[in-house]
């Protein structure tokens, strides 16, 4: 079945008699039950409030058994699309803002800490080091952009060694791996300095869509969303004895940023990428032939671990 189906129209609310409430609750408890003699304490935690949340679901909206199929159906597609370079259920995950909510109830804010986003269905482990005003975009088509910045913890201090992965799309919008020859472009890692400065040159963000001809695509397609992204550049960020940071910077004036698919926008993470004009010299010299290129400013500042 298709996602088309998955969907009706409200029914009318349903008076319910007390036999029958006293039948599905009763059901709830069984099932609960059943996970009582096992697992750790965090285990039964995590599954029982599953079952709860999902029977409560069941009985507000008094699915039917042809929406449950159809439910079952579009997971079972999701798990049939999904790849090793693409990931259907982070997708669904990113579209229902579970993602962002989940990223919201693990990264309280810490004084003035960088603001987490999504992670994304792109990351690659292993990228190319590269060093400090080094070009992460490894023949991948795109206007050049200067990156730099700082990473210090919470109280000010330079995490000189701190390890900084990025990676984005290329201005086709495709990461790296949507590609069939193998390529690794427009991602890799460096070090901060001795200072916990870093610089780096990357491509200018451009909007692209999120892979849309699958399941998550029929989705959105239903309820008339958009599947592009605004635009933005990956960032994930570690020093010992510091939280890990997983977020984005985002070009400010893109117009997709106030609808972006996933939720991911933060306004402390909206940038300014400044033009400059064909002919301006570059901060580390190099030969950008006659183009222009855009530089942005991101400070880094971690939580503690």
């Amino acid at each position: 079945m298709r996602i088309d189906n998955a969907f009706t129209d409200a029914a009318p609310a349903q008076v319910l008699s007390d036999e029958q409430i006293a039948r599905e609750e009763n059901l709830v408890s069984e099932v609960i039950a059943s996970f009582a003699g096992g697992g750790s304490e965090r285990d039964r935690e995590l599954i029982n409030g599953l079952v709860r949340h999902l029977h409560s679901y069941i009985r507000e909206v008094r699915l039917t058994e042809e929406e449950w199929s159809t439910a079952i159906g579009f997971l079972t597609r999701a798990g049939h699309i999904t790849t090793d370079t693409r990931q259907e259920f982070i997708l669904l995950s990113d579209v229902l803002g579970a993602s962002m909510q989940t990223i919201a109830v693990n990264n309280e804010a810490v004084g003035d800490a960088t603001e987490a986003t999504v992670f994304g269905p792109f990351f690659v482990e292993n990228a190319p080091e590269i060093a400090i005003g080094g070009d992460i975009s490894g023949g991948a088509a795109g206007e050049a952009c200067w990156v730099e910045g700082s990473v210090k913890d919470t109280a000010g201090n330079p995490l000189p060694g701190a390890r900084i992965e990025v990676w984005e799309a290329d201005e086709e919008g495709f990461y790296d791996v949507q590609y069939n020859d193998g390529r690794t472009a427009a991602r890799a890692h460096l070090h901060a300095d001795a200072d916990g400065n870093y610089a780096f040159w990357a491509l200018t963000p451009t909007p692209y869509p999120i892979p849309h001809d699958g399941p998550v695509g029929q989705l959105l397609e239903r309820f008339d969303r958009s599947p592009v992204r605004t635009s933005h550049l990956h960032f994930m960020v570690s020093a010992p004895e510091t939280r890990t940071l997983v977020t984005h910077i985002f070009v400010d004036g893109c117009e997709y940023l106030d609808k972006d698919s996933v939720f991911g926008v933060k306004e402390s993470l909206i940038k300014d990428f400044i033009s400059q004009p064909a002919g301006t010299p570059a901060p580390d010299g190099r030969d950008l032939e006659g183009k222009p290129w855009k530089r942005v400013a991101f400070d880094i500042v971690l939580p503690p671990a």
